[in-house]
């Protein structure tokens, strides 16, 4: 498998937590295909890759947002479900005929609603910017 986006999900590390990488931050190969051996739909690369860099780092998986472990991905509404808010207000996910698109545009739905919306990016721009806002932006008014 080509490595597309793992050393960068990888910098997320010393960018936001001010720590070296570590393989404990990631999720091994072998964990990663345990967690994923139910499921008879693809996963796209990007978010293999992410798994694989940020899986095991709490600090970035639950940042403001809730990844899906790899275990806990569903498909509802058509779209593979990977992120919620932690007031469950939104969920996020990949439309089901783009899982085999490496780096896969996000969308999001409000829950109350039902209707989903594209965040016109992929995921892993979602996923930089997403945590550039929360630790560059939110963060200064988390302290507060």
């Amino acid at each position: 498998m080509a490595e597309m986006f793992l050393e960068k999900f990888r910098s997320l590390v010393p960018l936001y937590l001010e720590d070296e990488w570590q393989a404990e931050d990631g999720l091994t190969t072998a964990e990663l295909d345990d967690a994923l051996a139910e499921f008879t739909f693809p996963i796209p690369l990007v978010l293999l890759e992410f798994y694989m860099a940020l899986g095991g780092c709490e600090d970035l998986m639950e940042a403001y947002h809730y990844f899906f472990d790899p275990e806990e991905l569903e498909i509802e509404d058509g779209y593979l479900l990977f992120l919620e808010d932690e007031e469950e207000k939104y969920v996020w996910g990949i439309r089901v005929d783009q899982l085999e698109v490496p780096d896969p545009i996000v969308y999001r739905r409000q829950n109350a609603r039902g209707a989903w919306k594209s965040e016109e990016g992929t995921f892993s721009e979602y996923v930089l910017d997403m945590f550039s806002w929360v630790f560059d932006e939110l963060s200064p008014e988390l302290d507060n």
